[in-house]
C-alpha cells in the first residue's frame, strides 16, 4: 500500500499496474497468460531472458512437467527485448553456422539461450537470435509463425480448434491425444485441424505434437503437454431396451461401419458460421430431452445383458412425422437401416465434420446429395434403441463424438 500510495484496499481496479517491492533481482513488468501451444519452459525462459531458478521462484515450479497448455504463468516482461528472431539447428549444423547465417557470434547465442556451452545446441531446438519476431514470439520452432488453441482448457466432448500459420510452402500433420491431425487451409492463410475429445477420456494432461515440412524436404516438430478438463456430465436413469439392442454381435459391427464412414476428411468444407438445430421446423415445441455426454447404464429386458456407456448425441423431443432438417450444408453419405440407430442419415460436412440422425421414421434423401442448411432430410421416428420416439443428432470431428450444443452456440473453426 506505501508503494503505490494506496489508502484503501478496495481501490484496487482490473489493469492497474502495482509496485511490488521485495522482489530482489527482478526487474519489468509482471503479467500472467494462460500458456497456449508453443510457450515451453525453456523458451519463456530465454525469451524473458531470467535465470530459471528465478523464474521457477516466480510461479512455484518444481519441475518442466508442470508446464503444459491452460496454466497460468506469471511472466516477466522487459520493456525492450532485442533478441525475438526465432532459428532452429539442422541436423548437423553447429551453432557457429547458426550464428554466421543470422548475423550474429556464438557467444551472444550461448550467452541468449543459456546454453552451457558453444557446443550445447540440439538440432530443431527452439533458439533466440538477435533480430524482430517474424510472428508471434513463441518457442515454436522457425517453420511456423504461430500456432494457437481455441477455447482451453478443451472439456470432455469437447471440439478442439488448432490454428497454426507457417513459412511459405510448409505442410503439417501432427496428433492430439491418440488422433492423426488433419489440417486444411482458410480464407485467412491459417492452416487449421479440428479434433474432437472422446466424452469417457479421463481428464488430465495429453500430448499434442505439430510436424512441419519444409520444402527442402526437412522437418521440424514441436510437442506440448495440453489439459483436457471434465465435462461434469450427470448419470442417466437406468434405460430399459430390446436386448437384441445392446448385443455386442449387432452393435459392434454396427459401430465399426460408423467408424468407417465418419473417417475421411473431405478437403471442401461446405459450412459456413455456426450449426443450427435439427429441429428448427418444430422449434416451438420441442425441448432436449437428454443431453450429450450424459452417463448411461443400458439393461436388456429379460435377458440379464447391461451396457455402461455415454449420450453420443443431442436428444430432442416430438412425435412421429415431425421433419428433420440439416444444421448445415454438406453431402450425403449414408442411408439405411441399422438395429441400434434406426433409420439413419449421416452427411459430410467437410473437413472431418460429419452429422448423424439416428431413429427416423422415414428418409428423405440419397447417398450423394447436395444439401443445403434448414433443408428437410428427413422425419422424426422411434426405430432402432429407443424408448419413445424422437430425433438423436450426432456431431463427429475426425472420429470422435463431440457436443453438439457447442456447435449452436458458437461457429468453427
Amino acid at each position: 500500500m506505501v508503494a503505490n500510495n494506496i489508502t484503501d484496499p478496495n481501490q484496487l481496479n482490473v489493469g492497474q499496474q502495482l509496485i511490488i517491492p521485495g522482489l530482489e533481482g527482478v526487474t519489468g513488468i509482471l503479467n500472467t497468460r494462460f500458456i497456449n501451444f508453443g510457450d515451453s519452459y525453456r523458451s519463456l525462459i530465454r525469451q524473458t531472458q531470467v535465470a530459471e531458478n528465478l523464474f521457477k521462484r516466480l510461479n512455484h515450479v518444481v519441475s518442466p512437467s508442470e508446464f503444459y497448455v491452460g496454466v497460468n504463468m506469471i511472466i516477466p516482461e522487459q520493456q525492450e527485448n532485442p533478441n525475438q528472431k526465432r532459428i532452429s539447428p539442422q541436423i548437423g549444423e553447429t551453432l557457429l553456422e547458426l550464428a554466421i547465417k543470422n548475423n550474429t557470434s556464438v557467444w551472444s547465442l550461448k550467452q541468449i539461450n543459456q546454453l552451457n556451452g558453444t557446443w550445447a545446441s540440439i538440432p530443431n531446438d527452439t533458439l533466440f537470435a538477435p533480430g524482430q519476431a517474424d510472428g508471434n514470439i513463441s518457442g515454436l520452432p522457425s517453420a511456423f509463425t504461430s500456432a494457437e488453441i481455441r477455447d482451453l482448457p478443451i472439456k470432455q466432448g469437447g471440439t478442439g480448434v488448432i490454428k497454426v500459420t507457417t513459412q511459405p510452402d510448409v505442410k503439417l500433420s501432427g496428433l492430439l491425444i491418440d488422433h492423426p491431425l488433419h489440417f486444411f487451409n482458410d480464407e485467412n492463410g491459417h492452416q487449421i485441424a479440428l479434433q474432437g475429445v472422446h466424452a469417457l477420456l479421463e481428464p488430465g494432461v495429453y500430448p499434442l505434437r505439430l510436424d512441419a515440412t519444409l520444402p527442402d524436404g526437412s522437418t521440424q516438430s514441436y510437442q506440448q503437454l495440453i489439459l483436457i478438463i471434465s465435462g461434469n456430465y450427470p448419470e442417466d436413469p437406468l434405460l430399459y431396451v430390446d436386448p437384441a439392442t445392446i448385443d455386442p454381435a449387432s452393435t459392434e459391427p454396427e459401430m465399426q461401419e460408423l467408424l468407417k464412414i465418419t473417417a475421411p476428411a473431405t478437403a471442401t468444407k461446405y459450412w459456413n458460421g455456426t450449426f443450427i438445430s435439427p429441429a428448427s421446423a418444430y422449434a416451438e415445441s420441442t425441448y432436449f430431452t437428454s443431453r450429450y455426454g450424459n452417463r448411461r447404464t443400458y439393461i436388456g429386458q429379460g435377458s440379464g445383458l447391461t451396457i455402461d456407456g455415454f449420450h453420443s448425441g443431442l436428444d430432442f423431443g416430438g412425435g412421429d412425422g415431425l421433419a428433420i432438417t440439416a444444421p448445415a450444408a454438406g453431402i450425403v453419405v449414408y442411408t439405411g437401416l441399422w438395429t441400434v440407430r434406426g433409420n439413419a442419415t449421416i452427411i459430410d460436412h467437410g473437413w472431418g465434420v460429419y452429422s448423424g440422425f439416428w431413429h427416423q421414421s422415414q428418409i428423405q434423401v440419397n447417398v450423394g446429395d447436395a444439401i443445403e442448411q434448414n433443408q428437410i432430410i428427413g422425419l422424426v421416428g422411434g426405430t432402432g434403441r429407443v424408448t419413445g420416439a424422437h430425433l438423436h443428432w450426432e456431431v463427429w470431428v475426425n472420429g470422435i463424438q463431440v457436443d453438439p450444443l457447442d456447435w449452436l452456440i458458437q461457429p468453427y473453426p
